[in-house]
């Protein structure tokens, strides 16, 4: 592993309770003053919870099935993310603030530190989750190919910190739960991962019709083809293939890996995965949400 990589907490800080990268809290003031607008649309996920595939069927919704409109450009110069802020190289703040109305508009944040704004101009949100056993192996996987991330020092060491919710965005139980709480309001869809890759024409057609569009079955199937995962992950607008080099190292991993459900089962030595379940249920007591962790 490099050595030059950047130690845990040289990253990555406490924010009003929540792990945070440093810069982007360091510009704070311009996520929590952002002026949302009331046609703006807001794609919601914990990190590696299949966020650039519902950004890219939300996109190709928005642009009616045209998938050439869609490879105009990457999916995070499309759909910024709010929060992220790396100096010159990526500001979502600038970014939003340069788009045209309808917007698309995602991020990781929980409910707390969401802006105001968002729920003052009553924008629709959707927000997707998935298993928290799936989601701990592909973030990280997804640690592993950030260049200005620290390498875990183990798979179980960073379960280890995921549990405590000492990684970015802070607890994927704090996160869930939060967010579940918000669906309870006509304007925000819950869906879950799991359900999508059961079943995403049911999920496509779920989608449409939340944004008041018509489902046809020609813009289903055009959807369903470009947003397949062997589509997408040889798509260089959607595979973070266009990313600086200096960010992100494909050649470890690729952004897109498997995505598939129950991969967690060929990462979790029976007693981590017992330590992992014992401690999920201690944490989700209170919350009816259902996760399948296979299908």
């Amino acid at each position: 592993m490099e050595t030059s990589k950047p130690e845990y907490y040289e990253v990555f800080g406490d924010f009003h309770g929540v792990l945070m990268d440093k810069r982007f809290t360091k510009y704070w003031e311009d996520v929590e003053t952002f002026s949302a607008r009331p046609d703006d649309l807001l794609i919601v996920t914990y990190p590696k919870s299949g966020s650039t595939w519902i950004s890219e069927i939300v996109d190709m919704i928005y642009k009616e099935g045209d998938v050439e409109k869609c490879k105009e450009d990457a999916i995070f110069n499309r759909i910024p993310d709010l929060e992220c802020r790396n100096e010159d190289l990526i500001n979502g703040i600038k970014q939003l603030k340069e788009k045209e109305s309808p917007r698309i508009v995602k991020t990781h944040l929980p409910a707390k530190l969401l802006p105001a704004s968002f729920w003052e101009k009553n924008c629709k949100i959707i927000y997707l989750c998935r298993n928290a056993k799936d989601v701990v192996v592909s973030y990280y996987y997804f640690f592993l190919i950030m260049k200005n991330y620290p390498n875990p020092k183990s798979f179980s060491e960073f379960v280890e910190k995921f549990m405590e919710g000492q990684v970015p965005y802070g607890s994927w139980y704090d996160h869930v739960k939060s967010w579940w709480q918000k669906s309870k309001n006509s304007r925000v869809l819950f869906m879950f991962y799991e359900d999508m890759k059961e079943d995403i024409r049911r999920e496509v057609v779920k989608l449409i019709e939340f944004l008041e569009r018509d489902p046809s079955a020609e813009l289903v199937d055009r959807i369903i083809q470009h947003t397949s995962f062997q589509e997408m992950k040889n798509n260089p607008c959607t595979n973070y293939s266009m990313l600086p080099e200096i960010m992100i190292d494909l050649k470890v991993s690729p952004f897109m890996r498997k995505g598939i459900v129950g991969d967690w089962k060929n990462h979790f030595p029976e007693a981590l995965r017992e330590r992992f379940e014992e401690h999920y249920q201690q944490q989700m007591k209170d919350c009816p949400v259902k996760f399948r962790a296979e299908l």
